[in-house]
């Protein structure tokens, strides 16, 4: 059996990101990346503290197909969606379970007079997205940008950056981040 493929399947089955993944089990994400790889070959004990962050014990590990029978998810329907943002703001991600994902598709709502913090975002990769109502305030470094309706952006997400909603309507913004990071 390979455990490093197995692991990365399942991780991905759980839309996890190898970052994810380390942060949650403690673990370094050159950890998650060697096991993956095949580059090391895990001791049990080491294997028990990865599967602790997706939660699952050794004896799901190896007898889980993986595969669930090679049926991969096409239509994910609005119910489907998972809103992985707690708060006034409503991030719902698309594809969740779809394995090897590389990409963060987002459908966001800022209710009027929300933010994302006070605290600037950065993180690997691009960050794309297209304003579909409302008016929302995007920082990216020292600059700040009012999207309208069918405004778009793109930027490094290695740059700082936040969004606000300081208008009396709400803002509904659908994004894209690479790589996946949800």
């Amino acid at each position: 059996m390979d455990v490093g493929v197995r692991l990365q399947s399942i991780r991905k089955l759980k839309g996890l990101s190898q970052r994810e993944l380390a942060k949650r089990a403690g673990v370094t994400n050159s950890t998650i990346s060697m096991i993956e790889k095949n580059s090391v070959s895990p001791s049990i004990s080491s294997l028990k503290k990865v599967l602790a962050g997706i939660p699952m014990s050794l004896v799901e590990f190896f007898s889980l197909d993986a595969e669930q029978d090679n049926h991969t998810q096409v239509v994910y329907r609005a119910a489907e969606l998972t809103d992985i943002h707690s708060g006034a703001i409503s991030m719902k991600l698309v594809g969740k379970t779809h394995p090897n994902r590389a990409i963060t598709l987002l459908d966001e709502t800022y209710p009027a007079g929300s933010d994302t913090g006070d605290d600037m975002y950065t993180h690997d990769g691009e960050e794309t997205g297209l304003l579909v109502e409302g008016r929302l305030e995007l920082t990216v470094g020292e600059e700040v940008f009012i999207l309208e309706p069918g405004d778009s952006y793109y930027f490094e997400s290695s740059k700082p950056h936040r969004f606000r909603n300081p208008f009396d309507q709400p803002a509904r913004l659908i994004s894209a981040t690479t790589p996946a990071n949800f």
